[in-house]
């Protein structure tokens, strides 16, 4: 597998997609295991370590199967990436614990907009107009579900918001090593350095999760897991500045998954943030396939006039 495979938009979009469905299903496990839904809430360092570990086997358990070919690894890349993961995964599990799941996951994931000016002067990716008006565009589509109110500047807002800072440098890391190194090799070294952070910093909080929640941490692990196979060969495959606006289907799926799982059916705005993202994300895939889009060669004929 090319690990710098950098002309394959639409199987990066793709992958980007994916990672959305899953990203967006471990929000809301993180939600029930940080309220009261399936027990007395567990701490939001004991949720991250529950993520962490089980991402780890489930990542684990791949690479022994499939055995890949590993190569030597960027430590300092490494640490630094999995540091900022870590961090921000951690304060977006503690603000859905706080605010709704709708705006947590709104001022969460406007990292893709960090990512992509972080970009500019960290990776020196031109971003073009065609690009900033589609992250705008979804940046819109992202304020219309985040519902602008007083209580959505409470202190925990702060958290989701610091999440998406910090997870728009992971961003850059990730770019970063997904040209350097295997996608397997990224997430196995990832998981493995998260999970040593992770142990440590829930000493402190540790309590014994119930039935519902080891089952719940279990899945939470494992979704991640895929969220993150997917994200990184869509990150080997683009621009981190192309992708980057796609993640922010993770809201329209976390809507969808609001509506099948709690009956919570989306409203108005709901529908209408939906739609301005999609917007965004579908204007970007189509000038992107049109830049790259090779033009065939035209075989003079007996019917063709000469354009001299």
């Amino acid at each position: 597998m090319s690990t710098t495979n950098t002309d394959s938009p639409a199987l990066a979009a793709t992958f980007i997609l994916a990672a959305t469905t899953f990203i967006a299903g471990t929000m809301l496990i993180a939600k029930a295991l940080g309220t009261d839904v399936l027990g007395t809430p567990l701490h939001p360092l004991q949720i991250s370590h529950g993520r962490f570990i089980f991402a780890f086997l489930a990542i684990a358990t791949v690479t022994a199967v499939l055995r890949p070919r590993l190569t030597r690894p960027s430590w300092r890349l490494h640490l630094g990436r999995t540091s900022f993961g870590w961090a921000g995964v951690s304060l977006m599990f503690a603000s859905v614990a706080y605010i709704p799941l709708a705006d947590a996951t709104a001022i969460t994931f406007l990292n893709p907009v960090f990512g992509m000016m972080l970009a500019i002067p960290l990776l020196g990716e031109k971003v073009g107009p065609w690009r900033w008006g589609a992250a705008a565009v979804a940046l819109i589509g992202a304020m219309v579900l985040l519902r602008p109110t007083p209580a959505s500047f409470q202190p925990a807002a702060l958290l989701a918001l610091a999440a998406a800072m910090i997870m728009g440098l992971e961003l850059i890391f990730i770019k970063k090593l997904a040209n350097r190194e295997s996608p397997l090799q990224v997430l196995l070294i990832n998981n493995t350095i998260g999970m040593l952070i992770a142990s440590v910093a829930v000493i402190t909080v540790w309590q014994m999760p119930s039935p519902a929640q080891w089952a719940a941490l279990v899945t939470l692990g494992v979704l991640m897991a895929c969220a993150q196979a997917c994200f990184v060969n869509g990150m080997a495959r683009a621009d981190a500045s192309f992708v980057a606006p796609f993640s922010y289907a993770t809201l329209i799926f976390a809507a969808l998954y609001d509506f099948l799982g709690f009956g919570v059916t989306p409203d108005t705005v709901t529908i209408l943030g939906a739609a301005v993202i999609l917007t965004g994300a579908a204007v970007l895939a189509w000038r992107e396939g049109r830049q790259r889009r090779p033009i065939a060669p035209v075989t003079p004929s007996d019917d063709t006039p000469n354009a001299a």
